[in-house]
């Protein structure tokens, strides 16, 4: 029998949890400036019409994407024990599953083609498939390097693979590359993720097993990956259907529009979701525990998204002139009619957690397939009106499925609705202070100032508006200093060994089956 690789101890999950999360969000927010000074340099050196290739091409990747690891880095973390065998197995279906995706590429490439009626496309199909063969080679030791709740580590190796990889697209675009660079990004990440990954986590897998004891594993996997293409479809037919219809250059705007709006909060998502899957996954079996837990994690990230909002909301084109520059003033519109769609994304991923960590892949699989097809009807009644009619849809239709998505996620999880009412309530009425604000600002100030010192002034007011309001005016003063308290008594952050890890970490994860600790 195999001996199970255990999880580390569950008696510091509070403190490894704020400090893992602190970690992410740093790296997090390190990397919103990368990606915004790249975007900000990309946006001057091309055209609406490469980023509006690249979208068209990651609309195909993306799609295949979802199958690139089967759900197995998630099911790796989710349970509860783990054995090698088991993990070695994963990794070698992983990398056969890379493969066939890159494979795939190169099928599709003539199809895509044909379908947008646009030639460039084949070689960056062919070239971006390259990426699947190294998600597929680093896959499993990123789920170990989660399940061991390294998160300093990992948030070192999210931050220099990005800084990476947005090198050698500037870099290239200097080099008059046009949409050569942004598939140069895409290629280098996982590529120099991939080499980080197997530096950091000294695990060699094994050959693969028949009756490794993995079959339940295979079910989580395939219920998220097929949870994962429902999803797709509803966050990304926009973009399909804009690129076909209305070509490159809308695309191209509508997507710049898009990830200007969403790139805070999907990186707080990232963030905070490392952090929140692994723990909640260890807690999955006391209730109220993981309740409390979920909703702390949850009013952490619902909090910080408000000010992005607001700001999206209030100074749209401020934003798009000075991070994008003035030959983008058309996505101005689509950002601010785009702003609603972060607060659900806040709302809803966090859900999504709760749902997947405590095993019920089979219910986010049937919330996903009961509310994509009115995302996507959505969005076919706004394709008349272009990019901005797209826009206002899709943010409506979203908002609408909010409370059913909610009401469905908590059901039967011992958390009620006045539970998500207490958290979301401070932030809520400090971001109505906060806007109220941002408007007065808009109103006195719109028109009188240089861009990017009435951009300043309009940021510095709502944000210390809502800082105030949520800190003093609602009292959540003591659940940030309860925060600190967690990271300030720890006197080397970067430290991550576990008391009964071992000091070599090359040690601790050997390639024989033995019941060692996973490395942390």
């Amino acid at each position: 029998m195999h001996k199970a690789l255990a999880r580390p101890a569950v008696a510091d999950l509070k403190r490894k949890s704020v400090v893992g999360g602190f970690a992410a969000v740093s790296a997090q927010g390190a990397k919103f400036v990368v990606q915004t000074a790249t975007t900000t340099v990309l946006a001057r050196l091309l055209s609406p019409q490469d980023f509006g290739l690249q979208g068209m091409v990651v609309v195909v990747t993306g799609f295949l994407a979802l199958f690139r690891d089967a759900g197995l880095g998630m099911a790796t973390i989710q349970r509860l024990e783990v054995t090698h065998e088991q993990t070695s197995t994963l990794f070698w279906i992983n990398v056969a599953v890379g493969a066939m995706l890159a494979a795939l590429c190169v099928a599709l490439a003539p199809l895509v083609v044909r379908f947008y009626h646009e030639p460039r496309l084949y070689w960056v199909v062919v070239v971006s498939g390259l990426a699947f063969l190294f998600n597929g080679l680093a896959l499993q030791h990123g789920a170990l390097l989660g399940r061991g709740m390294r998160f300093v580590t990992q948030a070192k190796i999210d931050v220099l693979s990005l800084a990476v990889s947005s090198a050698v697209g500037v870099v290239m675009g200097m080099l008059g590359c046009r949409y050569w660079s942004l598939v140069g990004m895409a290629v280098t990440s996982p590529l120099v993720m991939m080499v980080l990954l197997w530096s950091a986590v000294r695990w060699i897998p094994g050959p693969p097993r028949r009756g490794a004891g993995i079959r339940s594993m295979l079910h989580f996997g395939g219920l998220a990956t097929c949870n994962s293409f429902v999803v797709f479809l509803a966050w990304n037919a926009e973009k399909l259907l804009l690129g076909r219809f209305w070509g490159a250059d809308a695309l191209g705007l509508y997507g710049r529009g898009f990830a200007l709006v969403t790139l805070p909060v999907q990186q707080l998502n990232a963030a905070i979701g490392s952090v929140a899957f692994p723990a909640l996954s260890r807690i999955q079996h006391d209730v109220k525990r993981l309740a409390r837990s979920f909703l702390r994690f949850f009013g952490l990230l619902f909090s910080l998204t408000i000010p992005s909002t607001i700001c999206c909301a209030l100074f749209a084109e401020e934003m798009v002139r000075i991070v994008l520059g003035p030959k983008w003033m058309e996505a101005a519109p689509i950002v601010a009619l785009l702003g609603p769609v972060a607060l659900v994304f806040a709302v809803a991923n966090p859900l999504s957690w709760l749902v997947m960590s405590t095993g019920r892949m089979g219910r986010a699989l049937a919330i996903s397939t009961a509310t994509t097809p009115f995302v996507i009807v959505g969005i076919l009644l706004g394709l008349s009106h272009g990019p901005k009619g797209v826009a206002l849809a899709y943010s409506l239709a979203l908002s609408l499925l909010l409370i059913p998505i909610a009401a469905w996620s908590k059901l039967g999880t011992g958390i009620t609705w006045t539970d998500l009412w207490r958290v979301m309530k401070p932030p809520f009425v400090s971001g109505l202070l906060a806007g109220a604000a941002g408007l007065l600002v808009k109103f006195t100030l719109g028109g009188r100032l240089p861009s990017i010192l009435y951009l300043v002034v309009g940021l510095a007011v709502v944000l210390g508006i809502y800082a105030w309001g949520l800190l003093i005016l609602m009292g959540q003063k003591h659940v940030y200093m309860d925060v600190l308290s967690q990271l300030l008594p720890r006197s080397k952050i970067g430290q991550e060994r576990m008391p009964d890890q071992p000091s070599d970490r090359s040690e601790s994860y050997k390639p024989g089956g033995v019941a060692e600790k996973i490395p942390c």
